[in-house]
């Protein structure tokens, strides 16, 4: 099997990729947590202990750092000699790659595997999958990829990594370090996220003026997944004229001209630069 060392595996992320390595006979997984309640837990999740680096490390092909973005460069740093030659250190989001904050070595591969989460829209039966938001326990998520560095061929190994790490997967996608950053914190956060806040902020001011929170909710609830359908070509429909027309006005209310910035490469770093 091939050897994989799991850093920061009693973290929320950590658990959640360690509960599917557990169900794959590929990887031989060594888990890596500093805290003592970090090891408790995976101590009662899998029935096995956690190990020093120095353990975990000995010959492992496969290294998955399930730490956050701003402690990525210094984890990698502690153990970046400690790597045998030709091995992969993966990380779960290319904001620290992005950033430059991983250590010079040429003779390991650098490589990303970040999940979609699960579509809004989609064929999920079971009520477990129904429910599984975050994705990697029931439901079905796409994933993206990318080789940082390293040869070519590693990215079969990555990209396996990827689908055990964020199970049950549907599609893989390969991006390049770039483009990942465009996707997020671009597209995903920056744009997405803040719209996202806004519709909750908007809910609440209809609320605040005297409408239901339920009735509020389900209003907009249920013509975000119409009008969604619509524009993101899940459905084959059109708008009324009149909500074109409020939609015409409503842009400009909204957003500033200039708004398509935030995927200019100077924003995007400076972005980045500020997650990291």
């Amino acid at each position: 099997m091939t050897k994989l060392a799991l850093f920061g595996a009693g973290g929320k992320m950590g658990m959640r990729l360690g509960a599917n390595l557990a169900k794959t006979s590929e990887f031989e997984t060594l888990h890596v947590e500093v805290s003592d309640e970090g090891r408790a837990r995976v101590k009662e999740a899998y029935g096995v202990d956690c190990v020093d680096v120095d353990v975990a490390l000995d010959g492992a092909d496969v290294i998955v750092l399930a730490v956050p973005d701003t402690h990525i460069g210094k984890v990698a740093a502690a153990i970046v000699d400690k790597i045998k030659s030709g091995a992969m250190l993966v990380c779960l989001d290319g904001a620290a790659p992005f950033a430059g904050h991983l250590p010079e070595r040429a003779d390991i591969t650098y490589f990303v595997s970040h999940p979609c989460h699960p579509p809004i829209w989609n064929d999920e039966t079971e009520m477990e999958a129904k429910r599984d938001y975050f994705g990697g326990i029931a439901a079905k998520q796409g994933i993206v990829n990318t080789l940082v560095q390293g040869p070519e061929e590693d990215y079969v190994l990555g990209e396996k990594v990827g689908r055990a790490i964020y199970a049950p997967v549907a599609r893989s996608h390969r991006v390049t370090l770039k483009q990942f950053a465009l996707l997020e914190p671009g597209l995903s956060e920056t744009v997405n996220g803040s719209l996202m806040k806004v519709l909750r902020m908007a809910m609440d001011e209809v609320v605040r003026k005297g409408v239901s929170y339920d009735c509020a909710r389900d209003f907009l609830l249920g013509h975000m997944n119409i009008m969604g359908a619509v524009m993101f070509d899940e459905h084959k429909g059109v708008f009324s004229d009149a909500a074109n027309k409020a939609i015409e006005f409503g842009i400009p209310v909204l957003m500033k001209d200039d708004w398509l910035r935030c995927f200019d490469d100077d924003e995007i770093a400076a972005s980045v630069d500020r997650i990291t």
